[in-house]
């Protein structure tokens, strides 16, 4: 009997789990291909046999998802699989258009074939956009995890933009492993708040290895969603953040919808910088899709750390997903700015490279400059613009500290935001019977 002929849509991180858990070794199906987007330079790679397995002694190709209907018609492929996130309904839907049009099946695969199960309690926190306060909710569980003296191993949404064999399984537990890993400024962002507060990160390509090697030092496995895409692994708790300063974008996107239908805990973030009518719309939609959830409204809680601004010109630099598919027009850091008192640079006139071909890719983004520095010459290109930009100093609201990358010319105040819980039923008070094995969540 002839195999299926598969193509998976991706952006370097679900479709390499997709393919792993459900296809790797079905000898019924073969990926003929991955197609990449969203990521600069991930595009004509190949997977490499080591990860790919016996039935691909020749790794599989990765192309551009420009070349997905020339990809789908040369290789009379049967069905292609939509393996990416942070993207719109509609925009899911154009890409199954793409793939009927062709008369290939089109196919998303679900939680009950793609997560994990583990032999700890699992604490999932996801979100409903890139860019919601996930990060500083994944940070606040690990808190509470250390309080009730437990040790929490995080495991992140991957992020492999390098080699993947040598990414296979990645353990970050000291500074010195994001420079041995070569980790990129959006890895940083994700791994160094955690290791600052003393827990250890894995993250890589094979998350069934990475699970197995990380239940050796974990009393809980808290998966940190990045990219708003739901959990590997089967949760016993599952926490989403939702941002009600994009209401309505919980409903809108994938697989931001699956989140909150999923979520046992909901938490509203920024509510301090919300209108009254983007905070009614998104408890009405919760009301609506999720009744039974638990609801907690929080502030993004902001601090400056190394310095006053207040009367300064400041070049302000913000997390680059948020800006970028997260789709927002400023962040912490233009916030910060308007309240302590800084004058925003325009950065635009300054920039160079791709630096200069991201702000003109995303025009509504708001004096500011998206931490992009996804290989070397994209970081030297942050740092040349940085350094042109006529300012007293640079405010970063990257969660990284820029030092330890870039060499400026000027001062860095940093910007630190954490979650600050208002009002519902405390975090602990949900976290703390799951992870005692107490309760395990519906």
């Amino acid at each position: 009997m002839s195999r299926q002929r598969v193509v998976i849509m991706g952006a370097a991180g679900r479709d390499f789990h997709d393919f792993n858990v459900a296809f790797r070794d079905d000898p019924g199906v073969e990926v003929v291909a991955f197609t990449a987007t969203q990521i600069p330079g991930i595009a004509n790679r190949r997977y490499p046999p080591g990860l790919a397995g016996a039935l691909y002694p020749d790794g599989i190709p990765i192309v551009a998802e420009d070349d997905l209907e020339r990809v789908v018609r040369e290789e009379k492929v049967d069905a292609v699989v939509f393996a990416y996130s942070d993207v719109s309904h509609e925009h899911v839907m154009h890409s199954a258009s793409r793939a009927l049009a062709l008369g290939a099946d089109f196919m998303l695969l679900g939680p009950a074939r793609t997560m994990l199960e583990s032999t700890r309690p699992v604490v999932a926190v996801c979100a409903v956009r890139t860019g919601s306060g996930k990060s500083q909710t994944t940070r606040r569980v690990a808190a509470i995890v250390d309080e009730l003296g437990l040790r929490p191993v995080v495991i992140r949404h991957p992020m492999p933009y390098g080699d993947l064999e040598a990414q296979r399984v990645q353990r970050y537990a000291e500074y010195a492993d994001l420079d041995r890993y070569q980790t990129t400024i959006e890895e940083r962002e994700e791994y160094e708040p955690h290791l600052d507060a003393g827990h250890v990160v894995y993250a890589g390509v094979d998350y069934g290895a990475i699970l197995r090697q990380a239940e050796q030092e974990a009393d809980v496995v808290l998966w940190d969603g990045g990219n708003n895409d739901f959990s590997f692994y089967r949760p016993n708790l599952t926490i989403v953040v939702a941002d009600p300063l994009r209401a309505g974008d919980e409903l809108r996107y994938h697989p931001g919808e699956t989140n909150l239908r999923l979520a046992d805990a909901i938490v509203i973030n920024k509510i301090d910088s919300a209108s009254p009518e983007q905070l009614a719309t998104l408890r009405e939609h919760i009301q609506r899709v999720n009744p039974g959830a638990a609801v907690i409204e929080a502030r993004s809680s902001l601090q400056l750390v190394g310095g006053e601004i207040a009367g300064k010109r400041v070049v302000v630099v913000e997390d680059g997903p948020t800006l970028t598919h997260g789709g927002m027009t400023y962040g912490a850091g233009v916030v910060a700015a308007r309240r302590f008192g800084a004058t925003v640079v325009d950065p635009a006139p300054h920039a160079v490279g791709s630096i200069r071909a991201t702000l003109e890719r995303y025009p509504n983004l708001q004096s500011l400059l998206p931490a992009m520095g996804y290989g070397e010459q994209q970081v030297h290109e942050l740092q040349e613009t940085l350094n042109a930009v006529p300012a007293d100093l640079v405010l970063a609201a990257t969660p990284i500290d820029l030092r330890r990358v870039l060499t400026l010319n000027k001062p860095i105040v940093r910007v630190r935001y954490d979650l600050d819980e208002a009002s519902g039923p405390s975090l602990r008070s949900l976290v703390e019977p799951v992870v005692r094995g107490e309760h395990v969540a519906a």
